[in-house]
């Protein structure tokens, strides 16, 4: 795993192999980021990682400057290597959450500019993600919710999905505020 962009670009992270986790690919992390670096300024971007494992993401959002990295994943070990890898990098913008994802989700309050979602792809609930984050009001009215998911699981049947981008056995399905007239 490493860092592709940002002030940490080219470090090389490398978790504990007994975590829990199926990392991001470089290969759709880069395009993931090629998307987002033409529509977004990073520096004033407030971004939820959930289910966010390793913390591949948080580190790459932060090392491009985001102003603020929430980051909720339950599992104690991928909690405390994100936590402690934030704090060697002086990522100060991450703030790591142990919790679980639906929990958190039910009791936030606060608005995200970006939210990305990378559950465990065997996990029947993938398609709740979208429905509470937009039942909670949790994107700001030019926010973006981009949840990973296996290719095969579709959720292009939420109202406020905008497109899907496959990469091999992965895709991103793209969710956004669609104004109501």
């Amino acid at each position: 795993m490493r860092i592709i962009g940002g002030k940490l670009k080219g470090i090389r992270i490398t978790p504990p192999a007994n975590l829990p986790v199926r990392p991001t690919t470089d290969m759709a992390k880069e395009a993931l980021f090629n998307i987002l670096i033409n529509q977004y300024d990073f520096e004033d971007l407030r971004v939820l990682d959930l289910f966010s494992g390793t913390g591949n993401l948080s580190l790459e959002f932060a090392s491009r400057g985001c102003k603020e990295v929430i980051s909720v994943d339950k599992n104690t070990g991928c909690y405390n290597f994100l936590k402690n890898t934030a704090k060697q990098h002086n990522l100060d913008a991450i703030k790591a959450n142990r919790a679980d994802v639906f929990k958190f989700l039910e009791q936030e309050t606060e608005r995200f500019d970006l939210i990305f979602a990378d559950p465990p792809f065997d996990i029947p609930q993938i398609p709740l993600i979208p429905e509470l984050v937009f039942k909670k009001g949790l994107l700001n009215p030019s926010g973006l919710l981009i949840v990973e998911h296996p290719t095969v699981k579709r959720l292009d049947n939420h109202p406020n999905f905008v497109e899907q981008r496959k990469y091999g056995y992965s895709s991103f399905s793209f969710f956004e505020l669609k104004e109501t007239t």
